[in-house]
């Protein structure tokens, strides 16, 4: 969806960062990026290391006499530090934090934050301790958790990885409507139990994809399925009347309209107080019995249990889900045993490296910020995400 402000189209959508061994709610937690040296410390508060430079910011007034900038890395408890950051040390006093009475601790002092824990609430708790800082880089394109008041109110920037998962998770989705459309879960099960059962499949050319979300990750989706011969439609807060990415892009107020004409479904959408529980009961009945949801957005945008009883009537044909309302889901949740459903992990855009990207990322808006120039991917902290072009 639109952001207030028009930001540079970088590296290319949180995804998120992973938390290794968390013991939170976090489905990304048993994941290791196998680019990572396999003797990486757990995370601990480091101290400053001081040398003779003055570093000023646009807009920020100027850094401490004969200091380096203060960066503080907000980790999941547990998790490795991020790859890539000596290329950070060698520009900035780096500090990190996993939990409220470490941030309590590192915060004093600190110009930057970079925050690899898209779920934290330790920022929130530990804000009065901010005295300093003028910059808070998200290492995801989700930024809800960090969208507290006193933050949305203040003059600290926000960004967020913009960009990064974009494609992956567009290669994801388009995967997601092929295997629908071909019935791979019915020939996997049927493998499984060594049966041979010719059928005819869908056509997927010519589907008509709705991507609820049509910013930086609901273009890239647009362009890919597009590419593959189905008609991309996408809902914002505004209809644009032309648009390289779709056929057409309607506004929120038509979006009951367009899920009755849609074959798949795609929420792409930021998790905002508008986009919460969006996916009801009332979503679905506009939907073709046909059609199928795709969720790499945020889970509480669709209400699991509303999106079952549809599941169960028949009133949609099903759905393919990566993120959800409690991660990770629960063993005996009815989910897992229902075929119209595919399930992964949180882990649509998560390619292998992309911890390494992230950092490359920040550190190109380190280096802007360091020369007073105008940062990428800015967060609407009113609108709760980046703008896309």
């Amino acid at each position: 969806m639109d952001g207030l402000y028009k930001t540079k189209n970088h590296i290319d959508d949180v995804r998120e960062s992973t938390a290794i061994n968390a013991v939170s709610g976090n489905s990304d937690a048993s994941q290791v990026d196998p680019t990572e040296p396999a003797d990486q410390t757990v995370i601990t508060p480091r101290g400053n290391d001081q040398f003779n430079e003055v570093i000023h910011q646009k807009g920020g007034g100027s850094m401490t006499q004969h200091s380096k900038p203060v960066v503080t890395v907000l980790t999941a408890p547990g998790e490795q530090e991020p790859p890539g950051m000596d290329a950070v040390r060698a520009r900035a006093d780096v500090r990190f934090a996993c939990d409220e009475p470490t941030l309590r601790d590192t915060l004093p002092g600190t110009d930057i934050m970079m925050v690899t824990d898209f779920r934290t609430e330790a920022l929130a708790a530990a804000w009065h301790t901010a005295d300093k800082l003028q910059w808070i880089h998200a290492t995801s394109a989700g930024v809800d958790a960090l969208m507290f008041p006193d933050l949305i109110r203040g003059d600290v920037t926000v960004t967020n990885a913009r960009g990064i998962f974009d494609r992956t998770i567009a290669e994801y989705v388009l995967c997601t409507i092929l295997m629908f459309a071909k019935d791979f879960p019915n020939s996997i099960r049927l493998q499984m139990k060594h049966q041979w059962k010719h059928r005819d499949t869908e056509r997927a050319e010519g589907k008509q994809v709705l991507v609820v979300g049509a910013g930086s990750i609901g273009r890239q989706i647009g362009r890919l399925v597009g590419a593959a011969g189905l008609k991309a439609h996408g809902i914002a807060r505004k209809p644009r009347k032309e648009d390289p990415d779709f056929v057409a892009v309607h506004g929120n107020d038509d979006l009951y309209e367009q899920l009755g004409h849609a074959d798949f479904v795609v929420i792409a959408a930021p998790l905002t107080p508008q986009t919460e529980g969006l996916f009801d009961e009332k979503a679905f009945k506009a939907m073709k019995n046909s059609a199928r949801l795709i969720n790499i957005g945020r889970g509480p945008i669709v209400k699991t249990d509303d999106l079952i009883t549809a599941l169960e009537n028949g009133e949609i044909a099903g759905a393919g889900l990566d993120v959800f309302e409690e991660e990770p889901l629960a063993e005996d949740h009815p989910l897992w045993d229902m075929e119209n459903v595919t399930m992964t992990a949180h882990m649509a855009g998560d390619f292998i490296g992309w911890k390494r990207a992230l950092t490359d990322q920040f550190l190109e808006n380190f280096d802007r910020w360091h020369k007073g120039d105008e940062l990428f991917n800015l967060v609407d902290k009113e609108l709760g995400y980046a703008g896309s072009k």
